[in-house]
């Protein structure tokens, strides 16, 4: 039987992995719940066939990204498009900047969501230059920190004012799909279903149980 026709929410989705590397495993508040929450995105991007943007920030001296995640970017090495290294505290930088040129129309956007570090620096700045450029951003609140546990709800308060959606994980990803009807479906409800604990300690850990940056968001 053939499948449904159906629309994806998402036209030209894109993942971004911001600078989740080895350096700032002991300083960033509940670092491992976020390369759980990304090694959830980059399973699911590599069923979807999302394409995939990593960064790391001065590599040389902060050393790659995590060992954790290097497997499932191996799996998905088609769809990454770049892997790149950068100073400057935004992912929109030369290598990725040109695949997401500035836009005005809804078609030509892309809808790119974000995980990494740290939430209030290059996650804030990332999403703010992509924004900036006509694209719609969305960041995972299970998948972004920083040193400071604080922070992270202001900078989720200012992205949310600044017009980003703040979700998460599993809600990205059914409104990715958008239908049932998506041949991807079963696969990703079988994901959702395998990574549904580490999801709920993720929220609990980087919320607290706290909605701040989140209300009205999700």
């Amino acid at each position: 039987m053939a499948t449904p026709n159906y629309q994806r929410r998402f036209q030209n989705p894109a993942v971004f992995v911001c600078d989740i590397q080895e350096a700032f495993r002991k300083s960033i508040f509940e670092f491992d719940k976020v390369v759980k929450t990304t090694s959830k995105l980059l399973r699911a991007a590599t069923v979807l066939q999302i394409p995939i943007f990593v960064t790391t920030q001065n590599r040389a001296r902060l050393g790659d990204t995590v060992a954790e995640l290097q497997p499932y970017l191996a799996a998905a090495s088609g769809l990454v498009k770049a892997d790149a290294d950068k100073t400057r505290f935004s992912m929109y930088v030369g290598p990725i900047a040109g695949y997401f040129p500035s836009t005005t129309t809804t078609a030509a956007a892309h809808e790119v969501v974000i995980v990494g570090i740290e939430a209030h620096i290059c996650v804030t700045q990332t999403a703010l230059d992509l924004l900036a450029a006509g694209h719609r951003v969305f960041i995972l609140a299970d998948g972004v920190s920083s040193s400071s546990r604080e922070e992270v709800g202001v900078a989720l308060a200012r992205l949310r004012q600044a017009g980003a959606v703040v979700t998460t994980s599993e809600s990205w990803i059914y409104e990715c799909m958008g239908d049932a009807a998506a041949g991807e479906f079963k696969e990703m409800v079988k994901l959702v279903k395998e990574t549904g604990p580490d999801s709920k300690a993720a929220l609990q850990g980087l919320l607290g149980g706290s909605t701040v940056g989140i209300r009205s968001s999700i």
